[in-house]
């Protein structure tokens, strides 16, 4: 596993691999051809106990702010419902993020800046027959105390960080949950204490690839701190295959070592991300 880099607000970090490098390089030299990808929660926004009570790092608008005119786009690429990640994050109205977009439940959802409106399509058929079933599946996997669900429209969270023994109900759930869902034509996805029933062929490296093509970005920063992220670091290095600069950025966390094991550049959770977006804005002038 990588060691977060540490570096002042004024100064960038290298990155660890040549590619990385070489993307680092591409994107101050030409910024207004490259765009800068985010996941939410535990990249911009601490990871906490209720999802709910989730904000954005509080220095994390500013540096948007004073990044973002400066590149072709950013987006924030969540697993969460798009307008709860505008709401948390607060960037609907923000000056200097007019062109944000963001792509909320893996990219089913996309909400623009510039019209503050949400666009989708139906949910998936399957999910009410997860939300039927769900109770009973968490009955016979045990008496897990504090495990919870959240209700996230198109898709169904199960969490159990406030459980007595947190991943032994998460190891407890993977097999039934996992099972439920491909019973109903959807696909299970594990992520920090919490596992996720949503529709296959939605997630973020399809949703990232999507955008820095419509974009035409010759360089592309992605920065994620979880399993879901997994597939937009793959899609970046994919899109190095086509002669896109990619950097990979981890928000670095004890709970998953996968995306420090990939990343090009680790930093220090939420704190390390909004220190090197404003490293960055700080490099533009």
């Amino acid at each position: 596993m990588g060691s977060p880099e540490t570096y002042s607000a004024e100064s960038l970090p290298t990155p660890r691999t040549q590619a990385g490098r070489d993307a680092l390089e591409a994107l101050v030299a030409r910024p207004g051809r490259a765009v800068v990808g985010l996941d939410f929660d535990g990249t911009l926004a601490p990871i906490v106990e209720d999802p709910e009570k989730a904000r954005a790092h509080p220095d994390a608008l500013p540096a948007l702010a004073a990044l973002a005119p400066r590149l072709a786009g950013v987006a924030i690429v969540t697993g969460r419902p798009a307008e709860v990640a505008v709401r948390n994050g607060a960037f609907a109205g923000a000056a200097g993020l007019e062109h944000l977009t963001v792509l909320g439940h893996y990219g089913a959802e996309r909400w623009d800046a510039r019209t503050g409106e949400v666009t989708a399509p139906a949910p998936h058929p399957g999910l009410a027959g997860v939300r039927d079933e769900l109770p009973a599946v968490l009955e016979r996997a045990g008496d897990w105390d504090g495990v919870w669900v959240e209700e996230k429209g198109r898709a169904v969270a199960v969490h159990t960080r406030r459980a007595t023994d947190p991943d032994g109900a998460f190891r407890a759930l993977l097999d039934p949950l996992r099972d439920l869902a491909e019973r109903h034509g959807l696909v299970l996805e594990p992520g920090r204490l919490v596992l996720e029933v949503r529709p296959a062929g939605v997630d973020k490296g399809v949703a990232l690839t999507g955008y820095v093509r419509a974009t035409g970005a010759e360089t592309v920063l992605y920065a994620g701190d979880d399993l879901g992220d997994l597939p937009a670091f793959a899609a970046v290095e994919r899109l190095r295959g086509e002669g896109v600069a990619g950097l990979l950025v981890c928000s670095g966390s004890a709970e998953v070592t996968e995306l420090a094991d990939r990343a090009d550049l680790v930093v220090d959770g939420p704190e390390g991300v909004v220190r090197l977006l404003r490293a960055l804005s700080t490099q533009l002038g």
